[in-house]
């Protein structure tokens, strides 16, 4: 006998179908709708206070902590040190602390269930060594794991005995109402959810609604707290976007365009980033540290050839994606193809090391190249824009209607009327990235045992 959300859950009498909306009609349910909303308020306001920390530490290390030293602005070569010392905190927390630091970004984004509370120490210190030292990764993996660990760890710790199953959907509601806010849309989360933890059928209603309510309620305090402390919601929209034309025919042949090549780039991020990250765990804190120089090093040679500031090639690209859209004609050709070389290593490199989320960098990467082709003829740069974000997106994630939606809700009512352009593309970049990713290897059959050898007739 299984444990449901609403309580235990028996097999069915034969002949006798069994009612799978069954666990909604039952007081459990309803008890795990109020955790569920009592779990949005604690959870998304420690999410927003992570956010808020990394945020606040970035202008910290690059702006303030150079002047305290006695220089007149920040040096050139700033970045490499201080990335260095990035790669030994993550790669003493990934080797000594519970937990390993959380998840491994080069393994894409999954939901393997809520990490232990014992663990959830080492997630932030890994995360925010990462994040606020310019490490081109996101925050969103690691709020899923911090809000599905402080969700469930919570509601073991005040109910003792509680079901695994129903702890598993508490977990969840908490990762949701931490990462929704986040990508600007409960229901996105709802289809990042659905699309990661591969649900179907009526039980993906029955276990999202849990999350789709402590998101809603988790979006009211991200805006909440922002109002209140005025530093923003810090969640993923563009604004002041200018209306869109209707999709052309040369921009559809675009589409496809586009969907190859950020399959190609995305293939090659990804192989790099598991052939790096094969050698880091053999020698974590060192090969951490040298992944540090790495990242380091690329920010300063795209500092040197472009004249731009490193930090507009480090960190997630989250914040930078409104002024990639805005100040595009700010960019040359050139300038704009190193910012993609050089955030595109750094990506790999900090995807086989540090720690944090796969999203926000190919979001940005898909952007940049989106913007280069847009100077080719017959693409505009609003449907260029979102066609690259998507097609990156589910290249790297394999997840096609959650990138649909991100490109599509970023651009706002533009977004809609270039969606199926960016449809297009995404279907395209999803069949083939598929395609270029090798098939898992069967395991092998166990050997056969010899037979015994046969006796002649009258041996003993």
């Amino acid at each position: 006998m299984s444990v449901g959300p609403a309580g235990p859950v028996g097999p069915a009498q034969a002949g006798v179908p069994q009612d799978p909306y069954a666990p909604v009609r039952g007081r459990g349910y309803l008890k795990l709708l109020l955790v569920a909303a009592v779990v949005g308020f604690p959870v998304c306001a420690l999410a927003f206070g992570f956010l808020a920390l990394v945020h606040v530490l970035e202008p910290l290390l690059y702006s303030d902590l150079p002047r305290a030293l006695g220089f007149a602005g920040t040096p050139l070569w700033w970045p490499v040190p201080l990335l260095v010392v990035a790669g030994l905190l993550v790669g003493l927390t990934v080797r000594h602390l519970p937990g390993h630091g959380g998840h491994e970004p080069a393994d894409g984004l999954s939901l393997s269930g809520a990490p232990p509370l014992s663990a959830l120490p080492g997630v932030v210190l890994a995360a925010l060594a990462s994040l606020s030292f310019g490490v081109v990764l996101g925050p969103e993996a690691p709020l899923i794991a911090l809000g599905g660990g402080l969700a469930a760890g919570a509601l073991r710790l005040l109910r003792r005995g509680v079901p695994d199953q129903a702890a598993a959907a508490v977990g969840a509601a908490g990762s949701f109402a931490a990462v929704s806010a986040l990508l600007g849309s409960p229901l996105l989360g709802a289809f990042l959810l659905m699309e990661v933890s591969g649900l179907g059928g009526p039980m993906l209603g029955i276990v999202l609604v849990p999350g789709l309510l402590a998101a809603g309620i988790g979006a009211l305090v991200f805006t909440g707290l922002g109002d209140w402390t005025g530093l923003g919601t810090y969640s993923l929209a563009l604004h002041d976007i200018p209306k869109a034309a209707g999709p052309t025919v040369p921009e559809f042949g675009w589409a496809l365009v586009i969907g190859v090549l950020a399959a190609l780039a995305a293939t090659g991020v990804r192989r790099l980033a598991v052939f790096l990250k094969g050698h880091v765990v053999r020698h974590r804190v060192p090969a951490t540290m040298l992944m540090g120089l790495v990242v380091g090093a690329l920010a300063v040679a795209f500092a040197a050839a472009t004249g731009k500031s490193a930090t507009e090639m480090l960190y997630s690209g989250q914040s930078a994606l409104g002024s990639l859209f805005h100040d595009s004609a700010g960019y040359t050709v050139t300038a704009l193809l190193m910012l993609i070389l050089c955030k595109g290593l750094a990506y790999c490199a900090s995807l086989s090391a540090f720690r944090g989320g796969p999203i926000f960098p190919a979001l940005f990467l898909g952007a940049a190249g989106g913007v280069v082709l847009s100077h080719l003829p017959g693409l505009s740069l609003t449907a260029a824009f979102a066609m690259g974000v998507g097609a990156m997106c589910v290249a790297m994630l394999k997840l096609p209607m959650t990138s649909v939606l991100l490109a599509t809700l970023l651009l706002g009512y533009s977004g809609l009327t270039v969606m199926p352009l960016v449809i297009v593309a995404v279907v395209v970049s999803y069949v083939v990235a598929l395609r270029l990713t090798p098939a898992p290897a069967e395991s092998a059959p166990a050997p056969a045992r010899p037979a015994p050898p046969e006796t002649a007739p009258g041996t003993p």
